[in-house]
């Protein structure tokens, strides 16, 4: 695994430095090489997680692995979708936090083994959740990155530069990919009530309360939006907040049981 790391790091670091020296040139990024480097890094960080996660003893999803295989899907996402990417100022921070989190791999490996051979209804479960937070996280950026361009288009910079899409072209997508993790929380809240038994107890009943709030934050902000209209600002307090409350309903307690009092 320590090679399938070490692999996958060097070449998100090279992705990295190649998005970040022309972010903000007039024509971006050299967006097929970035994502010819930056898709043998999401290789062989699939390769590394691979190993991690399936061991002998059954499936390991700890923090560490479970933080991980969520920075893959979303890096993935964004290097499959590099030439049609509106906006490429998240870019570098995508592939920044999967360093991080590919060395968190070796670096800190707790264990939290599961059998998903026996409960495929929990994979299912474990799937749509993973889906809705990755999915979810990336609107978080969008959300940024919109932010960010209003600052500047305020401040009246880079109004010319062709590397900036229109700032209604990325709201757009803001909102279409909260529908979409809207969706996909929905059907991961579903399936929990369905087939978790113990959804509400002692010790776990507060990923679900506050997987809830965040369904209702989301569920605000497309129906404001529908309605009256959000304004951008509005927009990426309820999108940052939504995330916020998911984040601490799928990391927080297990941040603690395994990183801080194991």
């Amino acid at each position: 695994m320590v090679f399938y790391s070490a692999t996958a790091m060097l070449f998100y670091c090279i992705a990295l430095m190649l998005v970040t020296s022309r972010l903000f040139h007039a024509d971006g990024p050299r967006r097929s090489l970035v994502t010819a480097i930056a898709a043998v890094a999401v290789l062989f960080h699939g390769a590394a997680l691979y190993q991690a996660i399936f061991t002998a003893e059954g499936q390991n999803f700890s923090l560490t692995n479970v933080i991980s295989l969520v920075n893959w899907i979303i890096a993935l996402s964004f290097t499959i979708t590099m030439s049609r990417l509106k906006v490429m100022i998240a870019v570098p921070v995508v592939y920044a936090c999967s360093v991080i989190s590919v060395a968190l791999l070796w670096l800190v490996p707790p264990e939290y083994i599961t059998h998903f051979d026996l409960h495929p209804e929990m994979l299912i479960h474990v799937v749509l959740s993973l889906m809705a937070y990755s999915t979810l996280m990336i609107a978080a950026l969008y959300a940024i990155q919109l932010y960010f361009i209003q600052q500047k288009l305020k401040q009246k910079q880079f109004m010319l530069n062709k590397a900036l899409p229109p700032l209604l072209t990325v709201e757009k997508q803001l909102y279409h990919l909260v529908f979409i993790g809207m969706i996909l929380l929905s059907l991961s809240l579903a399936t929990g009530f369905v087939f978790l038994d113990d959804m509400f107890a002692e010790g776990k009943g507060h990923k679900a309360i506050l997987s809830m709030l965040a369904w209702i934050v989301y569920a605000v902000m497309l129906w404001q939006d529908y309605r009256v209209g959000c304004r951008i600002k509005t927009a990426v307090i309820y999108t940052l907040s939504g995330a916020g409350l998911l984040t601490l309903a799928y990391f927080g307690a297990r941040i603690v049981k395994e990183l801080i009092i194991r």
